[in-house]
């Protein structure tokens, strides 16, 4: 019999947040929920960020190596891993909305059931998104990128299978531990990994000169550290009733999990896929390297502030689905209204600062004259990305 993704709890009253009817009420309601999002945003945060900075430090270093292996770490990151993510990532999310609610019906037994059939079904679509990465260099060529470029690109692709496995571990077990809202232990996990990445980057492929394949296996090593430490954490019994062992029921109504998985992806693939398209259309301008180089360095402090957004996504996924599990409708619409307006200030916020900042970051990210020139002519228009 199939199961019923969508839960109908009981709806309970008594502790859902009254009608709003004043100024006053709207400034204390709308600090106490703050307070909320804020404790579950800032680790999640902390974790996107720090997960997201893992191959954005390989790819810093690669530009200090040279500007075709900035290029390639760049198109490989954006298109190839950038697909992938996107997918992966996008189907994972299927477990915000289960798992939360579940969380919140006091349904906990089944959020490891949930994890588990998600680990089966991102792992077999991982399997089918290899042929990108085994056929980088020919699929970069087709749709027109410079021969140098998608050569060394696909390389680079090749040497970075084993992240795309990493990824399909990594996303189940995040939105499983943060339906639990258990933020904190992904937030450490994730800035330990941060830390030993970039140290291991600086040494294999500055101080010893290795060159991109030292980045590649850190940063392959550096993402199973992250997903293995996570999954151990869980199996030790830390998550109580959520993880009881594997079972037999992970195997029960895959087909309409990965119905469910397909459409919650759609719109965060979309988002990620968005970024592989500008890389691209660089790479079709007269000067390709110093083009995709430049546009790659913007979309990495775009990536950055994007990392705010899923930061804040995490939050409010857990408090929509756990109130709306728990039967507080009102509270769940309100948290809404909450993250959105934080948002707007945050990203006020950082427009200015890049304004602020347009001629001291783009040395950080290269060492070439005419890259950073380009990244600082971009910059307004970076900052209205930004904002928008």
């Amino acid at each position: 019999m199939e199961e019923d993704y969508h839960y109908l709890p009981s709806f309970d009253s008594e502790h859902d947040i009254q009608r709003i009817d004043g100024v006053k009420t709207f400034f204390h309601e709308f600090y106490i929920e703050s307070k909320k999002l804020w404790s579950l945003a800032s680790p999640a945060i902390s974790t996107s960020i720090c997960q997201y900075s893992i191959a954005q430090i390989t790819q810093l270093f690669a530009g200090h190596l040279g500007v075709l292996q900035l290029a390639a770490v760049s198109v490989e990151n954006s298109v190839i891993a950038g697909l992938s993510y996107g997918a992966l990532l996008g189907m994972g999310s299927a477990l915000e909305t289960l798992c939360g609610q579940a969380y919140g019906a006091k349904q906990v037994d089944m959020l490891g059931v949930y994890l588990q059939r998600s680990l089966i079904i991102l792992n077999t679509a991982a399997l089918a998104l290899m042929f990108l990465y085994l056929f980088a260099t020919q699929i970069l060529l087709l749709i027109g990128q410079p021969m140098d470029i998608a050569k060394w690109a696909g390389k680079f692709s090749l040497w970075m299978i084993p992240q795309l496995f990493a990824y399909a571990m990594n996303f189940p077990i995040q939105k499983f531990l943060q339906a639990q809202s258990k933020m904190m232990v992904m937030a450490i996990i994730a800035a330990v990994t941060l830390a030993g990445h970039t140290t291991l980057s600086w040494l294999f492929m500055m101080k010893m000169d290795l060159g991109l394949m030292a980045g590649a296996v850190v940063l392959n090593g550096s993402w199973w550290f992250m997903a293995l430490a996570q999954f151990v954490y869980i199996i030790c019994g830390t998550c109580g009733e959520a993880w009881s062992g594997f079972s037999y029921k992970a195997f029960e109504n895959l087909w309409g999990f990965v119905r469910l998985s397909f459409a919650s992806g759609v719109m965060i693939c979309l988002e990620y896929w968005y970024f592989m398209a500008l890389i691209i259309s660089a790479g079709y301008v007269k000067d390709a390297k110093i083009a995709v180089d430049a546009v790659s360095i913007c979309t990495s402090i775009v990536g950055w502030t994007f990392m705010l957004c899923i930061g804040f996504n995490a939050a409010i996924s857990v408090r929509v689905s756990n109130e709306l599990g728990a039967g507080h409708p009102r509270t769940a619409k309100f948290s809404v209204l909450v993250v959105s307006i934080t948002s707007l200030l945050i990203g006020t916020i950082l427009t200015v600062a890049l304004f602020v900042a347009r001629s001291r970051y783009p040395p950080l990210f290269t060492e070439s004259f005419e890259v950073q020139q380009a990244v600082y002519e971009l910059t307004p228009l970076l900052g209205t990305t930004i904002y928008a």
